[in-house]
């Protein structure tokens, strides 16, 4: 069974940094797409950044120029680099990656637990 395991959120000030981690386990043939998405409280998730599995990235307007995604093909991780953080950046943050499974050789997605990130100002 293919799992996603988050880690790396935290408290921290506004305009410090953050590393967040999401490893896939779990017996898969490869990985495709991975991305970050995150949750604030009231409001919906949103998309905040992808990277295909030839490492073009995509970047929500909110957070481009401050956010880095990066994978590691041969761990199986996805991260996001996160500098300059501001309140509104404070949510639960969410990977998805899209899984080649072993057990039917089909593609789903896969979402992680979550990671809380709160910035205070």
């Amino acid at each position: 069974q293919v799992q996603l395991v988050e880690s790396g959120g935290g408290l921290v000030q506004a305009g410090g940094s953050l590393r967040l981690s999401c490893v896939v386990s779990g017996r898969f043939f490869s990985l495709d797409d991975m991305g970050w998405y995150r949750q604030a409280p009231g409001k919906q998730r949103e998309w905040v950044a992808t990277i295909t599995n030839r490492g073009g990235t995509l970047y929500a307007d909110s957070v481009e120029g401050r956010f880095t995604i990066s994978r590691d093909n041969v761990k199986g991780a996805v991260y996001l680099q996160m500098y300059s953080l501001r309140s509104e950046d404070t949510a639960v943050y969410y990977c998805k990656v899209m899984v080649r499974v072993v057990s039917t050789g089909r593609w789903n997605d896969y979402w992680g637990q979550g990671t809380q990130v709160t910035v205070s100002s």
